[in-house]
């Protein structure tokens, strides 16, 4: 089946304001040209009155673009929007919410954007902080005392200025620290009262170029040579490739890197594609946790090399249990830089024998460096088994990875989110852009809203853009999918719709067993269902084109079709197909595992 050849994408459709004849110039122009300045060319926001003033700016005095508004119909979204934009660049969006009720409103979305390790520059606004000029009753609930203690324990940097050149360093800085390994989220808050004064100038601009974040540090040579040693004396080294940059250079210096040490290379779900996952050295299919098999592997490898794997204390203990790790461990991040004991999103603490503490990509390329390694990519295709399906006339997630493979043939496509009951044999990633990885931290309902910010960064390079989302997430963050049809960013959401909240069913039954209670009672308050909500409905309600439910296999891949033209044709799509409740049994394990093993 050869697919429609894809159209240009359509450009962001952009609301284009009357043009002004004011001559007044204002706090809040001052600011939008600064953010102008910063080269932040979207800003995800939901209105609120406490920036009542900038948004006029960004209206009136730059014309609605550069940075162009997206209207979301939560913070939430907005700033799941930015984060998901975030994932596929590597660089900042700005998101605006509304005093401290937005704030708390955008907190989930905040803490995972934090827990991924990726910028975004979150902006908001409080009442007059001089008390003689806020409003009676409204500006008094919507003014906090210390409005960034909300956020501040999972935000980089935090600032509330009180003046225009206050502002001016508060943007410069916050973007820089955003950007600065490992990034992260920033918040600025601006005093209402500020952006509504009258200025007879806008007050001179620095020069943002002078303010970029530092570049990546190299590793002490003497750090690399030791652990080269370490790997080159080696008789079963092994690579885990955690988080990376979308840069494919990059992912062919780790290809290489593997290749010349003849390394064993672990990826997982949790994180963007990282290594090819059919590549020979590739020891098993990813996952969120490692199966009873890879964690057996895990155990013979006598040097391990974390490239700022996730939960590298955790994984260790998947393989030798609470055993100390009998392998030499070489591990390369900079993440503990910003581990502050509030939240515990640092995992574990590792043991390191060799610590670089620095970006992933310059180990990588020092390590090549000293190995002479001929720049070649070229290997042969390994196949993982996968489960045979059971012939019983339902969808399970492997069918519907597999239908989707089938109808999409060799045609580019970037998997921007995929549900718990997904496994890593489902699908093999190629490029780093075939998967974006989890939301961070574990935030249900960011998936509709990312990946609206995920499908606006691909826009332009040829790649379709498919999530493939849990029913329970897309039910709490499906009006974040609006932006999608009144921006015109085209997109496909598939929802492997099991009607439950399965990962609490998977939960319960666990525990009905150790305490020999009715498993069979395990779906009470988790089953979404009786009725079942419309969830095509949903999306034709907010202008998407909404196809389904589907139950049926042999039509799946009609539809599937159908659905994938409708994108290349510049719509946002969801289709529902109910399927088949289940996890893999290493997904099973890892989430129901007992607090005591």
């Amino acid at each position: 089946m050869t697919l429609p050849v894809p159209s240009p994408a359509p450009q962001v459709r952009r609301d284009i304001p009357q043009p002004s004849s004011s001559e007044g110039i204002w706090g809040s122009d001052a600011l939008a040209e600064m953010i102008r300045s910063l080269d932040i060319p979207y800003v995800c926001l939901n209105p609120g009155s406490s920036f009542r003033g900038l948004h006029d700016s960004l209206v009136n005095h730059l014309g609605n673009e550069k940075p162009q508004m997206l209207l979301c119909l939560h913070e939430e979204h907005a700033v799941a929007m930015a984060h998901g934009y975030a994932k596929v660049t590597g660089k900042p969006l700005g998101a605006i919410v509304h005093s401290n009720v937005g704030l708390m409103h955008a907190t989930m979305a905040i803490y995972d954007i934090w827990c991924d390790r990726l910028p975004v520059v979150i902006m908001g606004a409080t009442g007059p902080v001089d008390a003689a000029r806020r409003r009676p009753w409204i500006d008094w609930l919507h003014t906090a005392q210390d409005q960034g203690a909300l956020v501040r324990h999972y935000t980089k940097w935090d600032c509330q200025p009180a003046s225009v050149g206050a502002s001016y360093e508060a943007l410069l800085r916050a973007k820089q620290i955003a950007e600065t390994a490992p990034p992260g989220p920033t918040y600025v808050c601006f005093d209402a009262a500020m952006q509504e004064q009258k200025l007879d100038a806008i007050p001179p601009l620095p020069d943002a170029s002078r303010y970029a974040p530092p570049p990546t540090t190299y590793p002490d040579p003497r750090l690399v040579d030791q652990a080269l040693a370490l790997l080159k004396g080696a008789k079963n080294p092994m690579i885990l490739m955690g988080r990376a940059s979308r840069d494919k250079a990059a992912w062919d210096r780790r290809v290489q890197l593997a290749e010349a040490l003849n390394a064993k290379v672990l990826t997982d779900l949790k994180t963007g594609a990282a290594f090819p996952t059919d590549h020979p050295l590739h020891l098993a299919p990813p996952g969120v946790f490692l199966s009873g098999d890879t964690g057996a592997l895990l155990k013979q490898a006598d040097v391990v090399l974390s490239l700022d794997w996730v939960d590298l204390a955790g994984t260790l203990k998947q393989g030798w249990g609470n055993a100390p790790a009998g392998c030499k461990v070489i591990q390369v991040s900079v993440d503990q830089y910003i581990h502050n004991g509030w939240s515990m999103d640092h995992q574990g603490l590792p043991p390191a024998d060799i610590y670089l503490a620095c970006g992933i990509e310059p180990v990588v390329e020092e390590l090549l460096a000293r190995l002479d390694v001929k720049p070649t990519t070229d290997y042969t295709p390994s196949e993982w088994v996968k489960p045979a399906e059971a012939p019983d006339g339902s969808i399970s997630i492997h069918a519907l990875a597999a239908t989707l493979k089938d109808v999409v043939g060799d045609d580019d496509i970037c998997l921007m989110r995929l549900p718990l009951g997904w496994a890593g044999d489902m699908w093999h990633f190629r490029h780093p852009l075939d998967y974006l990885g989890g939301d961070g931290g574990g935030g249900i309902g960011s998936g509709p809203g990312m990946s609206v910010g995920s499908a606006l960064a691909l826009k332009d390079t040829g790649r379709l853009p498919v999530s493939i989302l849990g029913d329970g997430d897309f039910m709490m963050g499906n009006a974040g999918l609006w932006t999608a049809a009144n921006a015109v960013i085209p997109m496909l959401i598939i929802t492997a719709n099991n009607r439950s909240f399965f990962n609490d069913e998977v939960h319960q039954e666990r525990v009905a067993k150790e305490r020999s209670r009715p498993v069979e009672n395990r779906w009470i308050g988790q089953r979404i269902d009786d009725p079942a909500p419309d969830l095509a409905m949903m999306a034709r309600a907010q202008g998407l084109k909404g196809i389904g439910p589907v139950t049926d296999p042999a039509k799946l891949a009609d539809v599937l079709r159908e659905a994938i033209a409708a994108v290349r044709d510049g719509a946002a799509v969801v289709v529902d197909v109910h399927v088949t409740a289940g996890y893999s049994p290493s997904m099973a394990a890892g989430m129901t595992r007992s607090h005591d093993e």
